[in-house]
């Protein structure tokens, strides 16, 4: 039986409410501004002490206000129900292939974080605590999940003679599914341009195909940690996710900014001279490396290819991401990577935005890392090993507030008739 299941009681959009999710921002005015612009983003429910109105107020005072807004929206047709659905995700942009997706539901018993745990649902990353405490009260005080958990297809599980592997099945199979859909049941369009479309299948056999193949192989958080991590802790049977392949996305770049350092730029250089980096000045803007093995500093003005010296460990304590956690973060300049100076900053922002950070004196250290290929985060995560945290950004996002999943009395799992 698939560990993949249609989605009870749903509620989708009728436009206007789509959003970024929640942990998309290096800048958290960017939320409160783009709630100003558009009340009726589902940001406004999932970071409501962001909202303009309720600005040096907590998440938790701020949960009622949440609540309100989501029973607004529910009552002003900005949602409309459905029932036993499944629903066709499609992402498309100018020059770029077009992305496929399953908007479901997924068992939360099935999630594994260790090679010794049973389960078809892989989550590989370490999180931040504070944030999945967050969710757990949102999705208890709203009674939904807004925002999908990203799974990977990963195609592991064999294929018969001739036959395509799971994940490629999956992909062929969404593809045609929403190219004789007709028209969306709604559309939406994110920041970079990028059109998402939805359509709505109920039950019966086409239902009943896509919910075998999406649960065909194992499933790797590609994003949505915390969102998965949140579902246990709060008990929820199911989670709200898409299930995507890997054709339809990419890993981009997931870099740091540093502020108020506990050293002085040459004093970090030197440290990481004395750890057994090769530290080299360079010239021009400074640039996120095309492949990895040398990370790239920003400070003071005065750009530095790094090597960092590798471990004795494994390829994943050596994974770029990791060697940053552990020698500069941890060892030069005695930061933890939980510590609020330090802030991740994914894909959506390109080098020279992070410099510009650096040189207006908002932070002050660029730490620029090569993107994982896909090919080496599937390998990790087959592998049951932990990737290091806030180490792959995903391309395209799956939206947030397009379809809601509405929780059951029985502390998860959405109602049935």
């Amino acid at each position: 039986m698939t560990v993949v299941h249609p989605i009870s009681r749903a509620w989708i959009t009728t436009g206007g409410t789509g959003a970024q999710n929640y942990d998309e921002f290096a800048d958290d005015a960017e939320i409160t501004e783009i709630i100003r612009s558009n009340p009726h983003s589902a940001l406004a429910i999932e970071m409501p002490h962001r909202a303009p109105e309720s600005l040096g107020r907590s998440f938790a005072e701020s949960l009622p206000d949440a609540v309100a807004r989501l029973a607004q929206a529910r009552d002003d047709g900005s949602y409309t129900p459905a029932e036993q659905v499944v629903v066709l995700y499609r992402i498309t942009a100018a020059d770029e292939e077009p992305g496929y997706g399953l908007f479901a539901m997924v068992d939360t018993d099935q999630i594994s974080t260790s090679a010794d745990e049973p389960g078809l649902v892989i989550r590989n990353e370490d999180v931040f605590i504070a944030k999945v405490r967050e969710r757990v009260a949102l999705a208890e005080a709203t009674g939904h999940l807004l925002s999908p958990v990203l799974l990977l297809q990963t195609g592991n599980r064999a294929a018969g003679a001739g036959d395509p592997n799971p994940a490629e099945a999956l992909h062929l199979a969404l593809a045609e599914a929403t190219d004789t859909a007709g028209a969306p049941a709604a559309t939406d369009t994110d920041q970079a341009g990028r059109t998402h479309a939805i359509w709505l299948v109920g039950p019966g056999r086409r239902q009943d195909e896509l919910l075998a193949l999406a649960g065909a192989g194992e499933l790797v958080v590609a994003d949505g940690n915390h969102r998965s991590l949140a579902a246990q802790t709060g008990r929820l049977t199911r989670f709200l996710a898409v299930v995507t392949t890997p054709a339809s996305v990419a890993i981009q770049p997931y870099n740091r900014l540093v502020s108020e350092l506990t050293t002085t730029p040459d004093d970090l250089i030197a440290r990481l001279r004395g750890a057994g980096a090769r530290v080299e000045p360079v010239t021009g803007r400074a640039a996120v490396p095309d492949s990895g093995g040398t990370i790239v500093l920003y400070a003071a003005g005065t750009t530095y290819a790094v090597t960092l010296p590798a471990g004795a460990g494994d390829g994943v304590d050596n994974l770029d991401h990791a060697l940053v956690e552990r020698v500069l973060l941890r060892e030069a300049l005695g930061l933890d990577p939980g510590d609020k100076r330090i802030t991740y900053v994914g894909g959506d922002y390109p080098a020279d935005w992070l410099v510009g950070e650096v040189d207006a004196g908002r932070a002050e250290l660029a730490i620029l890392i090569a993107p994982v290929t896909v090919r080496d985060f599937v390998a990790v995560n087959l592998a049951r090993q932990k990737m290091p945290r806030k180490s792959t950004w995903f391309t395209p996002k799956a939206r947030g507030g397009l379809v809601l999943a509405e929780l059951g009395r029985s502390g998860g799992e959405p109602p049935r008739d």
